[in-house]
């Protein structure tokens, strides 16, 4: 995993966006080997519970910038001191169905325990980027969305957990910045719109 393609990228932007976030995609060496923490989302939480995500969340007016938003929201949801965080980058600016622009940062984080703040995480996973982008771990579909028109649908599968939605879209463009992973030009399958979705 080279990280160096995240510090080239030049990322997109949304500015007109009703809502702005950012989260933070926390790489981590484990034993020699490069690994991404995840969180999984509350299953109380009003929007995406138990799905898998990056520590980020809403902008506050505590906040002097959007790397503050995400530093701050990792220190909160997960025990990463923003001292302890290597900043690399920023990923594209990803709009979701709640009207928010997310901003992914990229950065190397120490591997130790974290802490799940139980308030808004269930579970901390720490995926190794060799699973990630194993071909088999991964599919995609495409559907029609009511808001998006046709979308595609990307599925990480790795020790129990799916990384899929937003996050999926984010990690798509990290591992093509940064190993030799790509995404599949055919989707696996195309479903209707309101075919399920993982929980």
């Amino acid at each position: 995993m080279d990280l160096d393609g995240v510090r080239r990228h030049t990322p997109v932007t949304f500015t007109d966006a009703e809502e702005r976030a950012a989260v933070l995609a926390p790489v981590i060496d484990r034993d020699g080997e490069p690994h991404i923490l995840f969180t999984k989302r509350a299953e109380h939480l009003s929007s995406h519970p138990g799905q898998m995500s990056f520590p980020g969340g809403g902008v506050e007016s505590i906040d002097a910038n959007l790397e503050e938003t995400a530093l701050r929201e990792a220190e909160e949801e997960i025990g990463l001191e923003p001292t302890e965080v290597g900043v690399v980058g920023k990923l594209d600016d990803v709009p979701t169905v709640s009207e928010f622009a997310v901003t992914p940062f990229v950065g190397t984080a120490p591997d130790r325990e974290y802490r799940p703040n139980d308030g808004e995480v269930a579970e901390i996973a720490v995926l190794a980027v060799a699973d990630l982008t194993d071909p088999a771990n991964y599919e995609s579909e495409r559907r029609d969305h009511s808001h998006y028109g046709q979308v595609r649908i990307h599925f990480f599968h790795v020790d129990g957990y799916t990384v899929w939605g937003a996050t999926g879209r984010m990690l798509v463009q990290l591992l093509e910045l940064t190993t030799d992973w790509r995404m599949p030009e055919e989707v696996d399958r195309v479903v209707d719109p309101d075919a399920d979705l993982p929980s």
